[in-house]
């Protein structure tokens, strides 16, 4: 079916509070604040989501008479609404990075991601370690935040590529596409898990609909295009392995990690064996094999069988992580030989990486409630009817514009997807899914100046900006485009 917006999809939208003109100034302004405190001024974006969220509220407002259970809609009330959003959505998605940040730190101190990559490059012929390679940035990278797998990765990346007489771009751009299409596409990593929120997605769905997807997605930007990025851009393997030539930065997007130069673990005791490669992958997979068992469970069980009940419990988002991470404890800790203590150390360490990504996703939500409560959505779903726009073609374009400009997947991920809550009624499931997975690969498009991973990257390839452009960049690009491609098709039949 496709998805073109039909007007049987307005059927529960918000109520305008103001005139449809004063209300697009209004979206149009709370974007405008948060790119430039983002890009120009170098502002937390946190504040700027913040005050972005508050010039939407009060310009939609002015010489409104519009009520909310008796309650004017006021400067007041904005500041009630976004407090709303931002308590939401911190119960709903900040559980699920802390536990996720939890899971990733373990299965890094614990060398069980270091074992993966060992034993998959060491089985891989010269010509298939490309191919190898964006298998192991898709498995690292499901768990991980986008910027710790490559500062994890890369010395492996330097050393592959030395003792393969490989151009250190025909191993990395695969790795950073196995890395790039797992944080865009696949939940639980923040990107997909605040469309998922902000839309109402079905999580299993488009969990499934994610990894499905990010396989053709990874072929075609990784080794395919890392043939091309070779052939314009050989770069031949340092000699030394170590932090990259200039000062390393951290994205916004990610927790950041110890920064450049290698993950800092501490925590693991001293001659502590390293997990084995079957139990590490079977760790790093359950919570994802439980999400999916919810899914398949709503599609093939009734609700009152006793099996049912019991894969929608565990296939919960929170439940599955948490029981992720419990398993990780002994399968990463304490049965390898750790104590209680070193345990408790490496788990603790994980969670002051991830409080700046915690607060840019609450107040992501208090941006958003704020957006859906002036009724921007209702005038932008009438807009797509009248003008028989695809919504997935709209909610991609919305990202990609967003992105450009602040060069923040998560803000280009917060914003489309809010601006998309209105247009999502009528949409089965499965649509409202591709609309999550459309938004995610539009947040990722054209990686360039603004964005402070294209300067991670740049410092640990030793590229010059044009040759950045050209590699990074332009992988960044086909994921994207390629995302989209796979979601239009996908819209046909769904």
């Amino acid at each position: 079916m496709s998805a073109a917006f039909t007007s049987a999809a307005t059927g529960d939208l918000v109520e305008p509070i103001n005139g449809g003109a004063q209300l697009i100034g209004a979206g149009l302004a709370g974007i405008a604040v948060v790119v430039v405190l983002v890009a120009v001024v170098k502002l937390h974006p946190f504040l700027a989501l913040v005050l972005g969220g508050f010039t939407v509220g009060g310009i939609a407002s002015i010489g409104s008479d519009a009520q909310v259970d008796g309650v004017a809609y006021d400067l007041a009330h904005v500041v009630t609404v976004f407090s709303t959003g931002f308590g939401s959505t911190t119960a709903s998605v900040g559980l699920l990075i802390a536990l996720g940040a939890m899971f990733a730190k373990l299965l890094a101190d614990s060398g069980g991601a270091d074992q993966v990559v060992d034993t998959i490059v060491s089985r891989s012929s010269r010509r298939a370690l490309p191919w190898a390679m964006a298998g192991v940035g898709a498995l690292i990278g499901l768990p991980m935040f986008f910027e710790i797998g490559l500062v994890l990765l890369m010395p492996v990346i330097y050393l592959v590529a030395r003792r393969a007489e490989l151009s250190l771009v025909a191993i990395g751009i695969p790795t950073l596409a196995g890395l790039s299409a797992m944080h865009a596409l696949v939940p639980p990593h923040p990107g997909p898990l605040l469309a998922i929120d902000n839309l109402g997605a079905d999580l299993g769905i488009t969990l499934g609909l994610g990894v499905l997807f990010a396989i053709p997605v990874v072929i075609v930007a990784g080794p395919l295009f890392g043939i091309l990025a070779a052939r314009w851009v050989p770069v031949p393997a340092p000699a030394a392995v170590g932090a990259p030539a200039g000062p390393g930065t951290k994205d916004d997007d990610g927790p950041g990690s110890e920064g450049p130069g290698g993950t800092g673990s501490d925590t693991a005791p001293e001659g502590a064996r390293r997990p084995g490669f079957a139990v590490t992958v079977a760790t790093v997979l359950l919570p994802v094999l439980l999400m999916m068992g919810k899914a398949i469970s709503d599609i093939a069980l009734s609700e009152d069988n006793p099996a049912y009940r019991v894969f929608d419990l565990l296939g919960t988002p929170f439940v599955a992580l948490l029981i992720a991470v419990l398993v990780a404890m002994w399968t990463f800790g304490l049965g390898l030989g750790w104590n209680l203590k070193q345990v408790g150390r490496s788990v603790e360490s994980s969670l002051p990486g991830v409080a700046g990504i915690l607060l840019i996703v609450a107040a992501g939500g208090g941006f958003k409630e704020v957006l859906v409560s002036t009724g921007v959505g209702t005038l932008l779903a009438e807009w797509a009817q009248d003008a028989n726009v695809s919504v997935m073609l709209l909610a991609w374009v919305l990202a990609v514009l967003i992105r450009l400009a602040t060069g923040s997947a998560t803000i280009a991920t917060v914003t489309a997807s809010s601006l998309m809550a209105g247009l999502v009624d009528g949409l089965s499931s499965g649509e409202v899914s591709l609309m999550v997975l459309a938004i995610g690969a539009g947040s990722v498009f054209f990686s360039h100046l603004n964005d402070a991973g294209f300067w991670l990257v740049k410092e640990y390839f030793r590229l010059d900006v044009p040759q950045t452009i050209k590699t990074w960049s332009a992988m960044e690009t086909v994921l994207s485009v390629t995302g989209l491609v796979l979601v239009l098709a996908a819209d046909l039949v769904i």
